[in-house]
């Protein structure tokens, strides 16, 4: 009894599947009717063709007569003919709206995944996510596009087999269809069992590829410490979870298949006996014997098919909880109604926090709180502090990646709320810790942050940024293609790329967030000049770990636990005795320029450069 309530948990999710993603469909609806009536087309010529066999068996075969042979040829070539063009053209259609349905989901769930807050990759596993975007879009297709045209094909052979069976003899039709209901409710019986396991294995599949990323994403890692072993462990442990699931339904599979042609082999047996029995009472003829059975084997594939529509939709349900849960994830703040586009100009723009208090969802205690601080062109900006102090969440606020709950941050005196965010981006130039390149050539990454740059303005910000040279050095110079996330490049060479597309940039504030860390001394001291460059005459905030490599900025401000705790030049932190200064002797080592020649890089700017007059 428990089982009857599946069909009413099942209704609402597939009316939910078709609110959520009918739009994405409904652009092309006129040729979606297009397609269903070519699908309708070829069961009415397959039920033709079938007839003309009880007309050549009764007509030509049994009284010898060929006269009516020539026109009967004629007839069924033309009915093969005109369905093989509306079955080429339903398949051509059929495909095209499937792919731009699949396009347009995949396309508006990355628009909407690059407008999430970056912390929504910290809780969920990449390759999981990519498993949504791929497997689970698929199944939503086979449901609400493909599968619908099948649908109707299947649902149409239905209607015109059993009419043609009523027409041949009334009470072997009634016979035969008896089966059916047996097909019908045997197949919901395996669909609702599929559905369990169809959403458990589209889960593992996304652990699976999650899993499989992150092994081929850290292998100099995982080489390094001699962990492949590991590694190739917890593949398998999620390898097993996945094999278990494709065996349960593969054991569901097994049994559904078999137990479907039981019932057909029965019902072929019940009917052959009967119709025997109707040819010895001249109350059927054998070619509409013969035909009676053709319509019949063809009858119980579609309901087959109909079976199988049930079993995609719950496949369709499956992925589309996965999907919507993506689609539902909260985006960034959006622009107020009348934002304003902050107009790039020179390096003129300051910056200043004022009171400002941040709270992610779901945390008991405040990121940032009453943050205060000013920046104008030429100052540079130090936050430090240990791991967790809110450097991050700072740097989210100046991108408007986040909009405080209190106080606001203002760009050359505006209130970036009251800023359009693309425009508040314009005015940012970032280089970060983690040198993210894109792949494709030397030149691609360079004029990532400035779409339009000539040749010539991209070589002027990698000479500025002293990579030119070895630029050229590369097999195809700045054709040269630099891997995926830049592999094929050094640490320090990668980095360098990133300071030339900040200089192409050419932004009035600049953020850097650790952006020698991780480099060698000689990397480091590479890096250091082009940093100056970059910095002259820009509004700069660096965040840093490291007190050697900020102690000559304008303002040094120490967070701990979301608060300023101190603030001041180098010089006036370290004769507080406070914080700073305990962590100032805690970097002992760090105090000796030549072993970190990236302090350089915060010192008095010298000359700015030209790449934005280029």
């Amino acid at each position: 009894m428990a089982r009857t309530a599946t069909p009413v948990d099942v209704g609402p999710r597939v009316r939910d599947v078709l609110r959520r993603f009918w739009p994405y469909a409904a652009p092309r609806r006129g040729w979606m009717l297009v397609s269903l009536l070519l699908a309708a087309i070829g069961p009415a010529l397959l039920a033709g063709e079938i007839w003309l066999f009880k007309v050549v068996v009764d007509d030509v075969l049994i009284p010898r007569d060929f006269g009516l042979f020539p026109l009967v040829a004629a007839t069924y070539v033309g009915l093969t003919l005109v369905q093989a063009v509306c079955d080429g053209a339903d398949r051509l259609l059929s495909t095209w709206l499937s792919q731009r349905f699949l396009v347009d989901v995949r396309t508006a769930l990355l628009h909407h995944l690059q407008q999430v807050p970056l912390e929504f990759l910290s809780r969920n596993r990449l390759g999981d996510v990519m498993s949504r975007v791929s497997g689970d879009v698929s199944a939503i297709e086979t449901f609400l596009v493909s599968g619908a045209s099948r649908a109707v094909s299947s649902l149409l052979q239905l209607v015109f087999f059993s009419a043609a069976l009523v027409l041949l003899q009334p009470v072997l039709a009634l016979v035969a269809l008896v089966v059916t209901p047996l097909f019908w409710a045997t197949s919901r019986y395996f669909a609702h069992r599929l559905k369990a396991v169809a959403r458990e294995r589209q889960r593992l599949s996304g652990r699976l590829n999650s899993s499989l990323e992150q092994t081929l994403s850290t292998l100099p890692l995982v080489q390094a410490y001699d962990q492949g072993g590991r590694e190739v462990e917890r593949y398998v442990v999620e390898a097993e979870g996945k094999y278990r699931t494709e065996m349960a339904s593969a054991r569901l599979r097994s049994l559904y298949t078999p137990t479907l042609d039981l019932i057909e082999l029965a019902g072929a047996l019940v009917v052959i006996g009967t119709g025997a029995w109707l040819l010895s009472q001249d109350r059927l003829t054998v070619g509409g014997l013969l035909a009676f059975l053709t319509f019949l084997s063809r009858l119980y594939g579609p309901v087959r098919g109909l079976g199988s529509t049930i079993t995609s939709a719950f496949s369709a349900t499956a992925g589309a909880e996965r999907v919507i849960e993506l689609l539902d994830e909260p985006v960034l703040p959006p622009d107020r109604p009348g934002a304003v586009a902050l107009e790039r100009g020179s390096h003129d723009v300051d910056v200043a926090f004022e009171d400002v208090t941040f709270t992610y969802p779901g945390a008991s205690v405040p990121a940032v709180q009453g943050l205060t601080f000013s920046a104008a062109p030429g100052d540079v900006v130090a936050v430090v502090g240990a791991s967790g102090a809110g450097k991050s969440t700072l740097a989210a606020l100046l991108m408007r990646s986040l909009d405080p709950d209190s106080g606001c941050v203002r760009m050359a005196g505006e209130d970036l709320r009251d800023l359009q965010r693309a425009s508040v981006r314009r005015q940012v130039a970032v280089v970060l810790q983690e040198t993210l390149l894109v792949d494709g050539t030397v030149l691609d990454n360079i004029a990532f942050g400035r779409p339009g740059a000539s040749r010539e303005q991209v070589e002027q910000a990698a000479r500025e940024a002293d990579a030119h040279d070895f630029i050229t050095a590369l097999p195809d110079g700045y054709d040269t293609e630099v891997g995926e996330r830049g592999r094929r490049l050094s640490g320090g060479q990668a980095q360098r790329v990133a300071i030339a597309r900040a200089l192409l940039r050419d932004a009035p504030v600049l953020l850097l967030d650790e952006p020698t860390t991780g480099l060698d001394a000689l990397s480091a001291r590479r890096v250091t000049a082009p940093l100056r460059r970059l910095m002259a005459g820009r509004t700069t905030v660096v965040i840093s770990h490291s007190l050697a490599s900020v102690r000559d900025a304008t303002l040094i401000l120490v967070m701990d636990r979301g608060r300023v705790v101190e603030r001041g030049t180098h010089a006036d932190l370290l004769a507080l005795g406070g914080r700073y200064r305990e962590l100032w002797h805690g970097q002992e080592p760090e105090q000796h320029p030549e072993q970190h020649p990236e302090q350089d890089a915060v010192r008095e700017p010298a000359g700015a450069g030209t790449v934005g007059a280029a």
